[in-house]
């Protein structure tokens, strides 16, 4: 994206009220369950409830302006958002909606993006 554009979507986004319809996929919903899961038999319901509340600001952010991360160079037009030093968002920005492609474990192999 070309600078004027880019600065003349941030100021749509500033003036224009968020209409983003946020999507999961079955991905992603299967990464989030995985989370879940581990959290439940590793920690307390206090860092489940604080990965909630973090996953929470995070998407709410990327709703309300989803040109705030940066594109990813793993895909074109694949964009991450670093939620902690373990999990990386990464979305799409398809006309009105953002689809969530997948919640990734840092930790993994970064080549498995590629498929994205």
């Amino acid at each position: 994206m070309k600078k004027v554009e880019f600065i003349l979507t941030l100021l749509l986004a500033i003036f224009m009220k968020n209409t983003y319809k946020l999507i999961w996929s079955d991905e992603a919903l299967f990464n989030l369950k995985g989370i879940i899961d581990y959290l439940e038999n590793r920690w307390t319901k206090r860092e489940i409830k604080r990965f909630a509340l973090l996953l929470d600001r995070q998407l709410k952010l990327i709703n309300d302006n989803p040109f705030l991360f940066a594109e990813s160079d793993k895909s074109n037009g694949l964009r991450k958002s670093v939620l902690s030093r373990q999990t990386t968002i990464y979305y799409r920005i398809v006309d009105n909606e953002i689809h969530i492609m997948t919640l990734f474990d840092n930790r993994q192999n970064p080549n498995k993006l590629r498929k994205k």
